[in-house]
């Protein structure tokens, strides 16, 4: 019993470590991977906050032309939103279209890295 449970801690470790180490996705295939998690990379160029606990990341490109936007939604997500403009930002999650824009929710801590 003692090994089938080592065994499953043991898989359910690499599992997550594979998760987190996903590629990042280039521009060109962001609109192939509508509807699968996806980790996408780029400049924060625009942050709007609506309450305490939805903010939008205009990305890529100041509104209505980033190239896609990060919903942060929930209140776990704690960022220096005055000073994430310009700061290198990858998120992990679902990418959805919303009103015809590539959007990325995001509401959990481990989903968002913002480059120092």
């Amino acid at each position: 019993m003692k090994n089938l449970l080592y065994s499953f801690l043991l898989i359910t470790c690499f599992a997550f470590t594979a998760k987190a180490q996903q590629k990042p996705l280039a521009p060109t295939e962001y609109k192939d991977h509508i509807g699968k998690e996806a980790t996408l990379c780029d400049t924060v160029y625009g942050v709007k906050i609506f309450s305490d606990t939805l903010t939008l990341l205009n990305m890529g490109g100041n509104y209505p032309n980033q190239k896609f936007t990060i919903a942060i939604k929930g209140n776990k997500l704690q960022l220096d939103w005055v000073n994430l403009k310009r700061k290198h930002v990858c998120v992990t999650g679902l990418l959805e279209l919303y009103k015809n824009s590539l959007e990325i929710v995001a509401s959990e801590p481990n989903q968002i890295t913002v480059s120092k």
